[in-house]
């Protein structure tokens, strides 16, 4: 009887398959964590194709995944530059609003610039006939820009989000009050006094001024390729998983919904440290960026 009875149990089990993985990265160091996501995914059996533009520069080929690259009416130049200058404008001592202004800046040309490779991408027939034709399973895409979730939505097919943050985090469904969630370049903990938590919310004002520039354009591109009304809030609530590089460790907790989970582990290179001194420090090497706070500690305890 007890044979017969997990035998019965054995033919209502499902076997699992391999999948296929459509993936719109983003360049920069965001590629670095999501190529080691995809190795691993290829060594399980799953086929990834990814798709990036020609002007790529740190988008790669590997014998693990599929690239297949698409024109775009770019310069490498113009990326490697505005990469190089997001980077410097991350780790200088500037008064917030000197960082305020260059990130504006900064944003501003690179929306101008994704938003052009994303208009390349959803007006190539080719590429976009064999999305529709490949049938993939899901797709696998960094919402910084939200150009992935516009193919999605247009096929159908599942997304999973990776990212560190944006803009847009009431996307997320999450509570996210500025009373106890600190804000960037604003180097609160969550214990915040009333004068702290009163800039908290004046930082927060800045996410809806970067916002208008990153993300409006790919309302538009969203709506002509739909053939409907689409916000970029639309768009982002869409995702059927969030997979976020924070570290409960490295971040400060915040309520978060059930589809959403943490993976910050894989911000860090796989590194063999020593067990004496201050050389653990000295070999942290970082696939992405972390908090201001963790960056400010860091130095202090290396210098």
């Amino acid at each position: 009887m007890l044979v017969a009875v997990l035998l019965a149990f054995l033919c209502c089990l499902g076997s699992a398959a391999a999948g296929k993985v459509l993936v719109i990265p983003m360049e920069g160091s965001h590629w670095l964590s999501m190529k080691e996501v995809l190795i691993e995914l290829s060594k399980r059996g799953h086929e990834i194709i990814v798709m990036a533009p020609e002007m790529k520069t740190i988008v790669d080929s590997s014998e693990w995944y599929t690239l297949r690259t698409y024109p775009v009416p770019l310069k490498e130049e113009e990326m490697e530059e505005l990469l190089h200058s997001l980077t410097a404008n991350s780790f200088n001592d500037q008064p917030f609003i000197y960082r305020f202004l260059n990130i504006w800046d900064i944003f501003k040309k690179s929306s101008a610039l994704f938003e052009v490779a994303c208009s390349s991408l959803l007006h190539n027939k080719e590429m976009m006939k064999f999305i529709e034709e490949s049938k993939f399973d899901v797709l696998f895409t960094d919402p910084v820009t939200p150009c992935g979730q516009i193919i999605a939505l247009h096929f159908s097919i599942p997304s999973a989000f990776f990212l560190r943050a944006i803009p847009y985090f009431e996307a997320t469904q999450c509570p996210n009050p500025p009373s106890y969630v600190p804000r960037g370049f604003t180097e609160h903990t969550d214990h915040m006094s009333f004068l702290q938590r009163v800039k908290n919310l004046v930082f927060d004002v800045q996410n809806f001024f970067l916002c208008d520039f990153m993300y409006q354009p790919y309302s538009k591109l969203a709506s002509e390729l739909l053939q409907r009304d689409v916000t970029v809030l639309d768009l982002l609530r869409k995702a059927s998983v969030w997979l976020l590089r924070l570290d409960f460790v490295l971040d400060y907790p915040r309520p978060l919904m059930p589809n959403i989970i943490l993976i910050g582990g894989v911000n860090c290179a796989h590194k063999q440290l020593p067990q004496v001194g201050r050389a653990p420090f000295l070999l942290l090497f970082l696939t992405d960026w972390f908090p201001r706070d963790f960056l400010f500690l860091h130095k202090k305890l290396l210098f």
